[in-house]
This record gives C-alpha cells, sequence and structure tokens, in this order.
C-alpha cells in the first residue's frame, strides 16, 4: 500500500490528499507534527531533505513535492483523470502549480505563521522554537519565520505575501465561470492544489476576501461539496486549531484589513 506522510493542516498534504481521495487510492497514514519539528527528525530527513511535507512512498519509490506528486499520481493511477488529455489544457493546469510553488506557497507560509501558530509557537521554550526554525534549509524561508514569529502580521514581510495570496483570488475569480473548473471539464489536480489556500485564508478570518469574489466564491462552494473534500480535508482537520487560527486572526483584523484593499 501506498504511504503518505502528511499533516493535517498542511496545505501541501490537503491537496495531495484531496488526489488520492478523489481517484480512491489507499494510503498508510504516518502523521508528522510540524510544531514540535517532526519533519526535522534524521529518519524523516532520510525521506525528504526538504524537511517538508507530505512525502508519498508508493512501490518502494520516494516521491516529493507535492505538485509533482499529484502529477504522479495521475500518471501512475490513471482510471480517474484528473489533467485534461489534450496538450494546452494540460499546460495550464502546470501554469496553476507553477505559480502556487514558486509565488503562493512561500507567501502562504508567511500569513500562516504571522497569525495561526504562532502564540504557541511564542510559548515554547526558546531552545526548541530556534531549534526549529534554524533546522529550515532554505535560508530566507528560515528567516522569514524567524520574522513572523517574532513580529506577527507587522514583520515586513506580511504585506507582499498577503498581497500575493490575494493576487491568487484575483486570478482565480477572473479565470473562473459558474460551474468551471481550473482543470478543465471536472474537478482535477489544479483545483486540488489552490483549495489549501483559499481555506487557509478562510481559515485565518479571511473569508469576506472570498466572498467579495462571486465565481470564486460559487467554486469554493463547490469543491467543499465535493465527497473527497469531506474525506480528505475536513475530516483530517482538528476543530480546536482551527478555531485557533480563525480567532487569532480576527484579533489582527484591524491591522490586516487595511492591507487588503
Amino acid at each position: 500500500m501506498l504511504t503518505l506522510y502528511h499533516n493535517a493542516l498542511s496545505t501541501c498534504s490537503q491537496k495531495v490528499r484531496l488526489v488520492l481521495d478523489h481517484k480512491g487510492i489507499a494510503f498508510e497514514s504516518k502523521e508528522i507534527d510540524l510544531i514540535s519539528g517532526g519533519q526535522h527528525d534524521a529518519d524523516y530527513v532520510k525521506l525528504n531533505p526538504n524537511h517538508v511535507v507530505p512525502t508519498v512512498v508508493d512501490d518502494g519509490h520516494v516521491l516529493i513535492e507535492s505538485t509533482l506528486i499529484n502529477e504522479y499520481l495521475d500518471d501512475a493511477y490513471p482510471e480517474v483523470p484528473m489533467r485534461p488529455a489534450d496538450a494546452v489544457g494540460r499546460h495550464t493546469v502546470r501554469m496553476w502549480g507553477k505559480k502556487l510553488d514558486q509565488k503562493v506557497h512561500p507567501a502562504t507560509g508567511v500569513v500562516t505563521f504571522a497569525i495561526g501558530p504562532r502564540n504557541i509557537l511564542l510559548q515554547q521554550p526558546e531552545e526548541v522554537r530556534d531549534a526549529n526554525i534554524n533546522a529550515i534549509p532554505d535560508p530566507a524561508r528560515r528567516a522569514a519565520r524567524r520574522s513572523v514569529i517574532e513580529h506577527g502580521v507587522k514583520a515586513p514581510e506580511f504585506e507582499g505575501a498577503l498581497r500575493a495570496m490575494i493576487g491568487l483570488l484575483d486570478d482565480m475569480e477572473e479565470t473562473l465561470s459558474p460551474g468551471a473548473w481550473l482543470s478543465g471539464q471536472s474537478f482535477g489536480i489544479a483545483d486540488a492544489g489552490v483549495l489549501p489556500y483559499v481555506l487557509r485564508l478562510d481559515h485565518v478570518a479571511m473569508g469576506s476576501l472570498i466572498e467579495a469574489r462571486p465565481a470564486l466564491a460559487e467554486w469554493y462552494s463547490r469543491v467543499q461539496a465535493l465527497p473527497a473534500y469531506a474525506t480528505a480535508v475536513d475530516g483530517w482537520l482538528p476543530a480546536p486549531v482551527v478555531e485557533m487560527f480563525r480567532n487569532n486572526g480576527k484579533a489582527v483584523w484591524s491591522d490586516v484589513e487595511p492591507l487588503t484593499r
């Protein structure tokens, strides 16, 4: 059986679980505690030298990078196709993945840690918090993590990151029409890829940014109505943590709202 190393709230884990569930692929679950630093454990780093989730092990093959994992799953398990058959359609899907990987995902990390788990991290012993930050391999990501944990939404990185996420919402609003999917004729890997980032804004009490964009809001409702969403996303979410994220978002909304205009 395929093994998935993942985390319930991880955006990249969510998009892989969506594809696995939509395709009906069973997996052995190996949850990684990102707050305590499980992604930095030596045994896990042997699988994923980037110190991130998810990682898939399928038939002895170790697969990393969620966008590429989902393309692999669509190639290896083609019974429920999740990409268009035509070359232009597949290029469009890859462009969404490229946008997420290069711009949106790094921005989401900044926004998330400036709001969501920040209070928990500040309560950790300083040596534990510093050890987990110092274990992040990428120096830019390491510096941004330290900054947003220290300064929250007042961190210099925050405004640009938020604007990158809002740019994703604008691109989706421009692209979508009622009943349409980003992946072509049906829900697919572009939709699965984007959903966790829209959801993250909702979780940190920025749902009004979604509601202000009618085509996006309609798409969001349709995704949440899918059976795969209930199983692969909602069923994994720890309600107390989501509530904490949302309350933390509400607490800083007066500082954040002017940056959304």
